[in-house]
């Protein structure tokens, strides 16, 4: 049986583009049925300068997309909102008073993914959701260590790691080796290692590369 094809995706849990580029690839899973995958989170700091307690979220909104990008935000958001429920999405953007830093998110989901990629995957899902749908700070380990349970984690271990600073500065490391790998934008999907597929592409896309990854000569 030929190993699964491996995919690094590289997202941040404050990017609705990731959600809908997350939903996609379940559905472009189907469109390949005969292809083993494995999926691995891989962290993206859409904002590195957020204070860890976080901020505003409708004055920091203001402040990024000011004068012309007002019109922008208004466009991308109105596409997010139409988009949404044929990928099962409900994004409530008007419910979201805080825009978190997602460092904790991602150590989160990266002690997930060391006990299987099911309940990092649950973590994901759960972050989205908290986010955009029900507008909480997915910066609060409170919410956090809650998303953890839900996605079959220890309640009492994950409050008592996010209680440090452990995996802080790994997160961040790993962050910054797929900024200088030239990552700009997320999501992004990179096959196997080699190519990658930026933004939340149709689920025919990411099927095509994915077929495209399993048929690599290395991998014969």
């Amino acid at each position: 049986m030929p190993a699964p094809v491996r995919i690094d995706l590289v997202a941040d849990f404050v990017c609705p583009w990731c959600w809908l580029g997350w939903r996609n690839w379940l559905a472009a899973k189907k469109l390949a049925p005969d292809i083993r995958t494995e999926v691995t989170w891989r962290p993206y700091e859409l904002d590195p300068a957020i204070p860890e307690e976080g901020a505003p979220y409708r004055d920091y909104m203001k402040a990024k997309f000011s004068g012309e990008n007002a019109d922008r935000w208004k466009a991308m958001r109105t596409h997010l909102e139409a988009a949404g429920p044929g990928a099962g999405i409900d994004f409530r953007f008007d419910s979201i008073t805080r825009r978190p830093n997602t460092v904790n998110a991602h150590r989160l989901i990266r002690w997930a993914r060391g006990q299987s990629a099911k309940k990092a995957d649950a973590v994901a899902e759960g972050l989205f959701a908290a986010f955009f749908r029900d507008g909480q700070d997915i910066g609060d380990k409170d919410v956090l260590t809650s998303i953890a349970v839900d996605a079959g984690l220890d309640r009492a271990i994950v409050a008592d790691l996010l209680s440090t600073d452990r995996d802080k500065d790994d997160v961040r490391q790993e962050a910054g080796f797929f900024r200088q790998l030239g990552v700009t934008g997320v999501p992004s999907f990179i096959f196997e290692g080699q190519f990658a597929v930026p933004g939340a592409a149709e689920p025919a896309v990411l099927a095509d590369a994915l077929r495209q990854a399993a048929n690599l000569p290395e991998r014969d």
